[in-house]
């Protein structure tokens, strides 16, 4: 797979689980997933907080939350993998939930109005 072409979330969890097979020796407990999921979550909040909120950055700390949004992704997939979740259905089934539920609730939200 090249690196412009597009993926889709099952070709990402597979990429992750052909990646952890080849170089990660297995995948870490579920649990210990769900830490690193926190810490990375974490991370992403630290760069979100300075880049777009009232905090200022550290000398070098990184600014651009696409990596840390993409190791948030990673620890995601490695999840999904480990738990049999298929995050394209599992997407599809929560939009579908969502549009049910809240059709309405935010076109009708007076606080989302310009």
């Amino acid at each position: 797979m090249s690196s412009t072409e597009e993926l889709t979330l099952r070709q990402a969890q597979q990429l992750v689980d052909e990646w952890i097979r080849t170089f990660g020796v297995r995948y870490f407990s579920e649990l210990t997933n769900m830490a690193i999921l926190t810490e990375e979550v974490g991370e992403l909040a630290r760069v979100m907080s300075r880049k777009y909120g009232d905090q200022s950055f550290k000398a070098g700390e990184p600014t651009d939350p696409a990596d840390e949004m993409a190791d948030v992704l990673w620890v995601l997939l490695c999840l999904a993998n480990q738990t049999g979740t298929d995050l394209t259905q599992a997407l599809r089934r929560n939009m579908e939930k969502k549009t049910k539920r809240d059709h309405h609730r935010h076109l009708e939200n007076p606080k989302l109005k310009d």
